[in-house]
């Protein structure tokens, strides 16, 4: 354990970067833990094309920029699994990781989220083997294939229309009759000849000896269920906070997302969040990025109270 840090940020998506990058420029003295690689669930987003100033940019060259640009003004990320963090005293936590103990004054949580499964039969025993929580990173397996997305929001038809490029078809299957996509993505997606839409229709159940062979589904209204054969399933339903470790910290809603205002401020003194750990109607990676400068703006006022 070595000297006492202002803040320490764990995660580094578009929330955590910023925050780093305001945080450097304030001159808070900060580390910026991560588990995986830098960048979030951006990274395996193939086409960003609502972040300002950037369309068209691929979520992995966006992560790429923003550590850049991290690192520019001296930031530091480090490797690391946090595995708890405790409060000792007043303005003192201990951040437990697998790479040792690190003591700070104040937390910044952007632990981000990760994909909501189905739950159905068959779905975790064919994880990886037909089936997929991401579209970017597994579609390119699926080229000439007859493919399924799960979902109606935002990147399930991101998902559809990125597969629609090179699989012979590709069904979206939505439990409602209307899509919660923004209407840009809903045009193009209907314009498109090789995707079909099967309304008001849920997945019972995912078939295949070791590989995926169709999924069992069935109309709400109707209640009939068929066989719909597919190689390849891409479940896009929503995600779940990161959240397992730190829910003791501070006051969460019953998904676990931590309750805080656009401040980042939540219901312990010296804890902050930003990003998709925090409930809000919107998540963004524009929002995550304005998440993570204004929570780290609150910390620095926070640490400038008692200095």
């Amino acid at each position: 354990m070595g000297e006492m840090l202002d803040t320490l940020i764990i995660g580094a998506g578009p929330a955590g970067l910023s925050a780093g990058i305001y945080g450097l420029r304030a001159g808070l003295k900060l580390l910026l833990l991560e588990k995986a690689a830098a960048g979030g669930q951006v990274q395996s987003t193939y086409a960003v094309d609502n972040y300002p100033g950037l369309p068209g940019i691929s979520g992995m060259d966006l992560s790429l920029k923003m550590k850049e640009h991290f690192e520019k003004v001296g930031g530091t990320i480090m490797t690391a699994e946090v595995t708890g963090v405790q409060k000792e005293a007043e303005r003192r936590f201990l951040v437990k990781t697998d790479q040792g103990d690190f003591a700070c004054k104040s937390v910044l949580l952007a632990a981000g989220a990760h994909h909501a499964k189905l739950g159905v039969p068959g779905e975790e025993e064919l994880a990886g083997c037909g089936v997929s929580y991401c579209a970017t990173c597994d579609g390119a397996f699926y080229k000439g294939a007859v493919t399924a997305v799960v979902g109606g929001g935002n990147v399930a038809v991101e998902d559809a229309i990125f597969l629609a490029r090179f699989c012979e078809k590709v069904y979206l299957i939505h439990r409602r009759d209307t899509l919660r996509a923004e209407k840009a993505l809903q045009d193009v997606l209907l314009a498109l000849p090789n995707v079909e839409i099967l309304w008001d229709t849920t997945v019972e159940c995912m078939q295949g000896d070791g590989e995926l062979e169709s999924l069992v589904i069935r109309n709400l209204k109707t209640d009939e269920q068929k066989e719909l054969a597919v190689e390849g399933v891409f479940v896009a339903v929503g995600i779940l906070p990161d959240t397992e470790r730190f829910t003791n910290l501070a006051k969460t809603d019953e998904q676990g997302y931590f309750i805080a205002g656009e401040d980042g401020r939540t219901s312990e003194p010296g804890i902050f969040v930003a990003g998709d750990a925090r409930k809000k109607p919107l998540r963004q990676i524009l929002t995550a990025a304005a998440d993570g400068a204004n929570a780290i703006t609150s910390a620095a006022e926070y640490i400038r109270e008692f200095t």
